[in-house]
């Protein structure tokens, strides 16, 4: 017979893995309550028989008169000797029984019922009869943690193989010293240089096959050591910053269609898309670390882990900024370039001086060397809807970066032309005439490939590019008008005057008088600043010396405006303005010579060289120069070199119209004095000047001085480039609170100039003599 094979199956690993630990707990808890239950209901029945028994043996006969009573308790008597063997009982117990039968309750009680006596009159239970009610939870060992291994499979099924995980106990770091926590982190921070440099070193060796470390080294950014974590972090976004740079194509990279990714390709086919995916997934990645380090300084937001300070988050937000800046001048045709626009802009706004220098720097960069106009445009247009965003309220910097966008007429024409220049080919008559059969054949061939390389060439067309630059303007000239039609008060204004004037050429005709209109309003109102002043006559003067040539628009009123106000230029804050001056003069004067009489020659000459007494030397030399210029300009107005007047009248200093001031009847004696300044270059220029401004001869100028500009020579001789020389006079200034008058320094000058004219009975000019009464008054602090 053989023997029955079992129909319970030993159970299968995977169920013995279901079985978790709260089953196990609540089986146990099961078996433990039900042992209670069956333990307290066999109490309870043993409780109940002896309080049954004690019921029927407490009970005593009560003498009755009639004698059914009698016999009943006979009976009662009989049944209970018949029911409890007495004789079996100790004598205590009996005497118990005896003296429970006294209670009365038992008289009046109905003896079928077997109830206990005081079951509805029960106490309340203690707090402590309670607690000890309550079942005891049996004492189990610690659980331990199990690591589950692979099954083993025999005869009878499959047996689970576990065993215990071991427990490690970390051993408490000993305290360092100062010297040996200095050590230790040199080490660790030197180890991460090495990994940094080993990887880096791997992506640029191979970067198709090495792309997959890119991610290693984006984790590093992540770093927890709070040793090293700010240093590293930083290493690792220059790091990467400069392998992008590297290894980034000159294309940009789109994502593949669903066609494309069904179809099959070659090895290296494959190998360059997932190049160019892990690439650009990576570089999103980055930007977004970068984006995150911002937001947490601008946000001072600190992470829970506490590994970097709040205020080392200011020195990597700015190593981040630097990054962002750098991709934007070196990728501007790679993917995620607008969003890095996105980020850049509105730092340009930043408080932080630093940051906000970076991201301007980095924008006038890209408009420099952007000769498409693609990237730019995108800039100007996030720049224009910032500034409208905020309200005209923003730096001026962000606007005087349009001053360096390349939209000049000129550069685009000869851009284009140089790229698309026209092909001409021989035509039929022509070929036939001079080529065989064969040539002609030969030739067909040749201009044939030569088409099809021109339009292989990625270059833009001229309308392609005269449409983004068009487009480009109209961005720029729309905030332009709105700051001045909104915001003329706004600190904007030097900066949209600049802007205008260095497009005025690019401005339709149609809107040059309202703008000149504009402008001089503005003027007239008497809220702008005299350097606000000095740009909106430095605009509308540009705006006339390109187009506005050939419209009929007398601009007396700026340069009656600019005479009357030269004499707000001094040695103090207002220094800064003279090149604005020198600019201007340039603009109204030198270029417009046509337009320009002879009496608003020599008005300006003359004033300008009473301002050059009053001025730092730097100033002097940029007015002197600029005089130079007009006096080569200007012919006739070497007359103010000599004494004689030139008919009626006399020269009215006081007066503002050039026109009428009869400039014609002065000298200009300041020359004189300004030979003998103690600035050497002045006294060269002075020496010039009263020569007759020669191109020749011991009296003229050497050629670093007169092949420069008067603003070059302002900038070269500023005190900001050069070191200050104290005056070398022979007159020493009084001592007493270092205070001192002008006219000492110039007093020996002019008492020598005024020996001179009386010897030589030369007639001094009336301004010479108010002159002397005015100078005494202006006091200067001495150094």
């Amino acid at each position: 017979m053989k023997a029955r094979k079992s129909k319970k199956r030993a159970p299968s690993f995977r169920k013995l893995l279901k079985t978790s630990k709260v089953k196990l707990d609540n089986k146990l808890k099961n078996k433990q309550y039900k042992q209670q239950s069956t333990a307290k209901k066999y109490r309870k029945e043993q409780r109940k028989l002896r309080q049954a028994v004690k019921d029927v043996v407490s009970k005593k006969p009560v003498p009755l008169e009639d004698g059914k009573h009698i016999l009943r308790a006979q009976r009662t008597e009989e049944e209970e000797e018949e029911a409890l063997p007495l004789d079996m009982m100790d004598e205590d117990d009996l005497q118990l029984l005896k003296d429970l039968g006294q209670v009365p309750s038992f008289l009046t009680r109905d003896l079928s019922s077997s109830e206990p006596v005081h079951i509805k009159k029960r106490k309340q239970e203690s707090v402590i009869d309670k607690y000890e009610k309550v079942p005891r939870r049996l004492q189990t060992e610690p659980e331990k943690e199990v690591i589950h291994l692979l099954p083993i499979k025999d005869k009878c099924g499959i047996i689970p193989q576990t065993r215990e995980k071991p427990v490690v106990t970390e051993d408490p770091l000993p305290k360092l010293t100062t010297e040996e926590y200095i050590i230790e982190r040199r080490r660790k921070l030197q180890e991460k240089k090495i990994h940094i440099a080993a990887l880096a070193s791997a992506i640029l060796s191979d970067p198709e096959s090495n792309i997959k470390k890119l991610k290693e080294l984006r984790a590093m950014l992540m770093e927890q050591d709070p040793d090293v974590a700010v240093i590293v972090r930083k290493l690792v976004m220059v790091s990467l910053m400069e392998l992008f740079k590297d290894i980034t194509p000159s294309y940009k990279i789109r994502p593949l269609t669903e066609t494309e990714k069904a179809s099959k390709v070659r090895k290296e086919t494959q190998k360059l898309r997932e190049f160019e995916e892990g690439l650009v997934s990576q570089y999103k990645f980055y930007l977004e670390n970068l984006e995150q380090v911002i937001k947490d300084w601008k946000q001072r937001k600190l992470k829970k882990s506490n590994v970097v300070s709040l205020k080392a988050y200011k020195g990597l937000a700015e190593v981040a900024v630097k990054s962002l800046c750098e991709l934007l001048v070196a990728l501007p045709h790679f993917n995620f370039h607008n969003n890095i626009i996105v980020l850049i802009v509105p730092l340009m706004n930043d408080k932080s001086k630093l940051i906000s220098e970076m991201c301007c720097e980095a924008v006038q960069k890209l408009f420099k060397q952007d000769k498409l106009g693609h990237a730019s445009l995108g800039v100007v247009k996030v720049i224009s809807g910032f500034v409208k965003s905020q309200n005209y309220v923003v730096r001026p910097e962000l606007l005087k970066s349009f001053l360096y966008l390349r939209i000049k007429e000129i550069e685009v024409k000869k851009d284009t032309e140089d790229i698309n220049a026209p092909k001409k080919f021989m035509s039929y008559k022509e070929k036939r005439k001079s080529l065989s059969r064969m040539q002609r054949k030969w030739k067909k061939a040749e201009e044939k490939l030569e088409r099809e390389l021109r339009e292989a060439e990625a270059s833009e067309s001229t309308e392609k590019k005269m449409k983004l630059h068009t487009e480009m303007l109209n961005m720029v000239f729309v905030t332009y008008f709105r700051i001045l039609k909104k915001a003329q008060r706004s600190p904007l204004l030097p900066a949209v005057l600049e802007g205008l004037a260095k497009f005025a050429h690019l401005i339709n005709v149609e809107f040059f008088d309202d703008l000149l209109v504009v402008l001089h309003t503005l003027i007239e109102s008497g809220e702008l600043s005299y350097r606000e002043c000095l740009h909106c006559v430095h605009t509308a003067f540009h705006i006339l010396s390109g187009q506005g040539d050939v419209l009929n628009i007398d601009p007396m009123k700026f340069y009656t405006h600019l005479y009357k106000t030269l004499f707000k230029l001094h040695a103090g804050a207002t220094n800064e303005d003279v090149e604005i001056v020198l600019q201007c003069l340039d603009v109204m004067l030198t270029k417009r010579r046509k337009q320009v009489s002879q009496q608003r020659a020599l008005a300006f000459i003359k004033r300008l060289c009473t301002l050059a007494l009053h001025v730092l030397p730097n100033s002097s030399i940029g007015i002197l120069a600029t005089n130079r210029v007009l006096m080569h300009t200007f012919p006739k107005t070497d007359l103010l070199l000599d004494n004689e007047s030139q008919g009626s009248g006399i020269f009215l200093p006081e007066l503002d119209e050039p026109e009428y001031c009869n400039a014609q009847n002065t000298a200009l004696w300041e020359l004189h004095a300004l030979r003998r300044h103690y600035h050497p270059v002045v006294r060269r220029f002075a020496s010039h000047l009263i020569a007759g401004a020669p191109s020749e001869g011991s009296e003229a100028l050497r050629p670093d001085l007169s092949r420069r500009s008067a603003t070059e020579l302002f900038e070269t001789y500023s005190m900001k480039t050069m070191a200050f020389n104290p005056p070398v006079t022979s007159v020493n200034p009084p001592k007493k609170d270092k205070i001192f008058h002008v006219d000492s320094y110039l007093n020996e000058d002019l008492s020598q100039l005024i020996t001179h004219c009386n010897e030589t009975t030369i007639q001094l000019p009336l301004d010479f003599t108010r002159y002397l009464k005015t100078i005494s008054t202006v006091n200067v602090k001495g150094s």
